[in-house]
This record gives C-alpha cells, structure tokens and sequence, in this order.
C-alpha cells in the first residue's frame, strides 16, 4: 500500500473525537429552547460525535473505504479498552480520604448494556455511512461532494440513532418507551445538522487532502465486507 503523509493523522483525530465524545459528552444532559422545536434535550457529547462522520467521509473520500474500514475498527477497538479501563477504574475501591467516588461513578460509570448498545451503534452506523459514500462517489462519478458527505451520514446517523436507543433504554424506564422515538428523532436530526454545518469546511479538507496526498480513491474493485481487514 502506498504511504501518505496524513493519514495518520486524521485517523488520530478520528478517534480522539470518537472517544471523548463518548466519554466526556454523555454524562451531562443538555437543554435549550429552539424557535420552531421548543424544548431539546440532549447528552452534551451528541454536538461533537457527528465530527467523527465527518472525518470518517474523509476517510473514504480521499483514501477508499478499505483504509477507512481499518480506522473503524481502530475507533472500535480504542472505545472497548476505554470503556473496560473506566470500568475498572469506577470498581476500584476509593480511599477513605477521597470523597469524590460519586462524582467520578456519575462522570465516567456506564451500565454494560449501555456501552454495548453505543459500540453496536458505532460499528453499524460508521460502517453504513462508509459504504454508502464510497457508493455514491462511483454513481456521481465523484461529483457533488455535498451529496454524498450528507447523505451517508443520514444513512450511518439513521442506523446510530436507530440501534443505540432502543438497545440502550428499551424498557429500562431511563427514557419512557411512548418518548424513545421523539428523542431518537432529535438527536438525528442535530447530528445531521452538525454535518451540514461542517460541509464548507469538509469541502476545504477533502480538497487539500486530495492534492497533498494525490490520491483521490474510487472504490471500484473494493471488497466491502467489514470483516475483511486485508487489502
């Protein structure tokens, strides 16, 4: 495989997003009033996973899916060893001395089927959106960026949205089950909102990637099974 100069380094920023959006963000619920909408709620960390898609359509716009196949795993793998090492880190026994216990159990404390329903989501979702794009750019013939950037995220964001709540909070009584969709609903929507936001600046990215690097990848002959790791 050729070697590209940064690569390396958007997939570090890809994780790096990945996880302090799934670490930092969710413990502490949001709410603000909108014109039109009323009343959003949300986990905080909802305004920044969305970076991670935009990074991912980079990933396969400049690169080919096969690479971004591999940085998606790379974020799944570094999600599992967060979520154990915070584990462990909450069950450790405090010191008598240190009363924070509760704070650090709210902060970073997960049940494992919350985790296991946002890896699930992830996995799915990252891979959805990675697929359609790199589908789309052979049926535009790699015209309109703007369609595929945001239509593979209303794809990948569709599948997230659709599997982590139910996963999550199905008959827990965290979210109500009658209130599950209107919130699945909202955070879809604020996700893609953020992607669409992002557009100018993923244009501006994918452009200076695709000269710097000179690649501009078409996945033509590409084996899309998420399960194939070699290229």
């Amino acid at each position: 495989m050729r070697e590209y100069r940064y690569f390396n380094l958007v997939m570090v920023a890809f994780v790096t997003v990945l996880i302090c959006s799934n670490l930092i963000g969710p413990a502490k619920i949001a709410q603000i009033d909108l014109p039109w909408w009323g009343t959003l709620t949300f986990g905080a960390g909802v305004l920044f996973f969305p970076i991670s898609y935009v990074f991912g359509d980079i990933l396969t716009e400049v690169y080919g899916y096969s690479r971004a196949r591999k940085v998606i795993w790379s974020g799944f793998a570094a999600l599992a060893f967060a979520s154990i090492m915070a584990s462990l880190v909450v069950a450790l026994p405090p010191a008598p001395f240190w009363k924070h216990q509760g704070a650090y159990e709210i902060a970073f404390g997960s049940t494992w089927r919350i985790v296991l329903a946002s890896m699930i989501a992830y996995f799915c979702g990252e891979f959805v959106n990675s697929l359609v794009l790199a589908k789309m750019k052979i049926v535009t013939q790699g015209k309109h960026l703007w369609s595929r950037t945001i239509g593979s995220t209303i794809a990948g964001e569709a599948v997230d949205s659709t599997l982590f709540y139910p996963l999550a909070f199905y008959g827990t009584g965290i979210i109500p089950d009658d209130k599950l969709p209107m919130v699945m609903l909202a955070q879809f929507v604020l996700k893609v909102s953020v992607e669409v936001l992002f557009t100018p600046l993923t244009y501006k990215l994918v452009n200076w990637l695709k000269r710097a690097e000179n690649e501009d990848f078409y996945d033509r002959k590409t084996n899309f099974n998420p399960f194939h790791l070699k290229d």
